[in-house]
């Protein structure tokens, strides 16, 4: 039996890290949402840029890019895209302060509504074996080991 050095508990194999584990399902998950997303259009990028400026109307890019983890640089780009396409406006003149703000059109919100109803079925598909309590330690888990490593 092989012996690997970054093992968990002594068990060889990589499937034994949670790191792994959650890139594993993160990429499966991220295969399913672009699936279900292209028959509507937006990438997966872009349907999280739109979840975003839908819960944070009128805001700059910043706002968005960091609920997305993304750059800035990025966001204004993921923006762009949306805004050539009808989904997202960006003001003229900026509200207070030097940025423009950005928001949903009638046909963002649409295109929207449609994406999320998609993408929250492949999450309930996605726990669908999980019990209420394993749902729950699901949600609160990755929050935890995050503030663990930002500490």
């Amino acid at each position: 039996m092989r012996r690997d050095a970054h093992t968990n508990r002594g068990e060889p194999g990589l499937e034994n890290l949670v790191g792994y584990r959650l890139k594993q399902t993160r990429a499966v998950l991220r295969s399913r949402m672009d699936e279900a997303l292209r028959p509507l259009g937006p990438t997966t990028p872009r349907y999280v840029c739109l979840e975003l400026l839908a819960r944070t109307p009128a805001t700059s890019s910043s706002e968005p890019a960091r609920g997305a983890f993304v750059t800035r640089q990025t966001m204004s780009e993921l923006l762009r895209g949306l805004q050539s396409r009808g989904p997202v406006a960006r003001a003229e003149r900026p509200s207070g302060g030097r940025a423009l703000p950005v928001e949903l059109t009638p046909d963002g919100r649409r295109l929207l509504d449609l994406a999320s109803e998609r993408i929250g079925e492949i999450e309930q598909r996605m726990v669908s074996g999980l019990t209420v309590g394993q749902r729950r330690a699901l949600h609160e888990a990755p929050v935890r080991c995050a503030e663990a490593l930002e500490d």
